[in-house]
């Protein structure tokens, strides 16, 4: 079982959402049980989003130009809303939980103070995910949901952030990511069909399927 690290000192921080925040932690400190579980969820599950972005692409191969545009796109919005996310994480600078409320259960290792709080690059990573998926598929953008809804709370659960950190980042990625993918989607379907057309042709259409003559 984890043991959770000794705080640091308090150095201040939000307290509107500290009661929210430490019902949260006070929850996983009475499921102990849970705590290595969601350690792990939270340290590995940014990889669930990269397999949901590659399943993304390689269903893409059998539809048309957009939507092969749009899979290509889906990693570009997320970079462009974690960029952001870490510009507004520098010009806010919230000190972590572990510093502003030392006294709550954190079961994460607190990071150096110039490691900031708000607003939180897992969520915002996946978010964006969330957000450019559902233009490329809405079932696999609501399977993407279930895994975001996930990880954000986890952020809150092992003491990571607050819940107004998680909160801000899905407020903050999906509109960054569905711009940046709704923006690019025309000169990225050009480019599609050129590549379709030419040696770059795997990456982006099933060739088996396109060279099966039909019945």
């Amino acid at each position: 079982m984890t043991t959770p690290s000794p705080a640091p000192i308090a150095s201040g921080g939000p307290g509107f959402d500290r009661p929210l925040f430490t019902t949260i932690t006070d929850f996983a400190e009475h499921t102990r049980w849970l705590n290595d579980a969601m350690l792990w969820w939270t340290d590995v599950g940014l990889g669930i989003f990269a397999v949901l972005m590659v399943i993304g692409w390689w269903s893409a191969r059998r539809r048309d130009d957009r939507s092969m545009a749009l899979a290509l796109l889906a990693p570009v919005s997320v970079v462009v809303a974690y960029l952001v996310a870490e510009v507004v994480k520098v010009i806010v600078a919230e000190p972590r939980p572990c510093r502003g409320v030392p006294t709550a259960y954190i079961l994460e290792e607190c990071p150096v103070a110039s490691d900031y709080s708000f607003p939180s690059g897992h969520t915002t990573t996946a978010a964006a995910t969330v957000a450019a998926l559902f233009l490329l598929n809405r079932r696999l953008g609501w399977i993407t949901t279930a895994f975001a809804v996930v990880l954000a709370f986890s952020r809150v659960y092992v003491g990571g952030h607050y819940p107004h950190d998680v909160l801000a980042s899905a407020i903050l990625a999906v509109p960054v990511a569905t711009a940046v993918s709704l923006l690019l989607a025309r000169p990225v379907t050009v480019l599609v069909a050129r590549m379709r057309s030419s040696a770059l042709a795997p990456l982006v259409v099933d060739t088996e399927r396109s060279a099966t003559p039909r019945a």
